[in-house]
């Protein structure tokens, strides 16, 4: 039992973490200003891992390394914290690179996750309040996820449907990932 709260403890702040550290690459790929508040407080939770990365890998044009490769160590921290919690048993030695790649699995997993909360959340605001303070974030966190959809979809008044369509293929790949990640490592 006692198992399963860490188990569940782990997984909620690393999950959490991982997503953070995910935002925070995405910001940078979608040249979000630094000064805009939500912004400000991702950079603010994630600098202490981000900074000492980003010494030894600096980022690339629109991606943030550092960012990326802090998602994926608390990806793989989970999957071996997990796997201990719920069997007592450590990942063997030649099971490591499975767990390394499906690490990389599990933060694909997150980013998909992220953008289909974002979206959803969107979504929900311009029914209920399309002028709230976060509409612009999360529409410029959006938009290239959105853009190639609407840009294929027929104009249809009033309503897009290219949130839904987004969101299930969101769901889809997600689902994908998740296989790929259990297959790998045995469950």
């Amino acid at each position: 039992m006692f198992n399963d709260i860490f188990y569940f403890i782990l997984h909620l702040a690393l999950s959490l973490l991982g997503i953070a550290f995910i935002i925070r690459a995405w910001l940078y790929a979608v040249r979000m200003p630094p000064f805009n508040p939500y912004s400000q407080a991702i950079i603010q939770v994630t600098d202490w891992a981000v900074q000492p990365i980003r010494k030894l890998i600096p980022p690339r044009k629109f991606i943030d390394l550092p960012s990326v490769i802090a998602a994926w160590l608390c990806a793989v921290v989970f999957l071996l914290g997990g796997s201990y919690l719920l069997s007592g048993y450590f990942i063997s030695a030649a099971l490591l690179p499975n767990v390394l790649l499906a690490g990389v699995f599990t933060t694909l997993k997150w980013a998909l996750n992220t953008a289909w909360w974002m979206i959803l959340l969107q979504v929900i605001l311009s029914w209920v309040n399309p002028t709230a303070p976060t509409m612009p974030f999360l529409h410029a966190l959006t938009r290239p996820i959105m853009e190639p959809v609407r840009k294929h979809l027929p104009a249809t008044g009033a309503i897009d449907f290219s949130p839904l369509i987004v969101l299930l293929v969101l769901q889809v790949l997600n689902m994908v990932m998740q296989r790929l990640s259990f297959s790998l490592i045995g469950v």
